[in-house]
């Protein structure tokens, strides 16, 4: 039987969390962060996303409020029962003067898996963001399943960013492709946005060999990386993260 499940949080400037709500596998956990961070980390209860269940997440980040929010393990997105594609949706919303840290783990697409992922983010206009998502295409030695993922951003109700990708069988032609992947198997993208750099956009570099952080149209800077493998892709990230994002 297909599961359906949403975890809600919102978190209150000085530290606080009026909301925090645990649903099916979305087990929520308000654990140690150094100052000034409220931190809550996700844990899975049990093993989703399968084949069929919807799961999702609703994060609101209130004025002045700084939250960190990671996770437990991995997530695996697992075959099922049902030859319907499991759903997992993201929702954040972040005032004015708030802060986010959106770090969770990797996804990693399951041989006979098939995930469509759904991040939407609304920021108000002095809201700052980190957003890092990382995908891992199979496990050790085996293909991956399908994985289709989108990443939606608005700032002041103004488009930001909107960024689609898909993975596996029944994805575009070229997916693995040199263009594209070039047969690495661990793939992500790194968000940040921040006021400041209204006034002093980062500049276009290289980051390694296969990853490049560049300027988007608006105060943000995106990371985009392929690596061999998922401890490669979070090296490459953590520096990238270091350098972008001091707050």
């Amino acid at each position: 039987m297909s599961l359906r499940a949403t975890a809600r949080i919102a978190a209150d400037a000085g530290g606080g969390l009026p909301l925090l709500v645990s649903d099916g596998p979305l087990a929520l956990r308000r654990t140690r962060a150094p100052e000034p961070y409220t931190r809550v980390t996700v844990v899975g209860a049990m093993s989703a996303p399968l084949g069929g269940d919807r799961l999702a997440i609703e994060t609101a980040v209130r004025p002045g409020a700084r939250l960190l929010v990671d996770a437990a393990a991995a997530t695996l997105a697992l075959p099922g029962r049902s030859a319907e594609p499991a759903a997992y949706d993201v929702r954040i919303d972040v005032a004015d003067d708030g802060v986010l840290r959106w770090l969770p783990e990797q996804v990693v697409s399951v041989e006979g898996s098939h995930l469509r992922m759904r991040t939407t983010v609304e920021l108000a206009p002095t809201a700052r963001l980190v957003l890092r998502e990382e995908q891992v295409l199979g496990r050790h030695g085996e293909p991956p399943g399908t994985l289709a993922t989108r990443l939606t951003v608005r700032r002041a109700g103004r488009p930001l960013l909107d960024q689609e990708l898909s993975f596996g069988p029944g994805a575009p032609g070229g997916w693995d492709g040199g263009a594209v992947l070039g047969g690495h198997r661990a793939t992500g993208q790194l968000l940040v946005v921040d006021p400041a750099f209204a006034d002093k956009p980062v500049e276009t570099r290289l980051l390694g060999e296969h990853a490049v952080i560049a300027p988007l149209a608006g105060p943000a800077a995106l990371v985009t990386a392929v690596a061999p493998d998922a401890l490669v892709l979070r090296r490459l990230l953590d520096t990238a993260l270091a350098a972008l994002a001091p707050f």
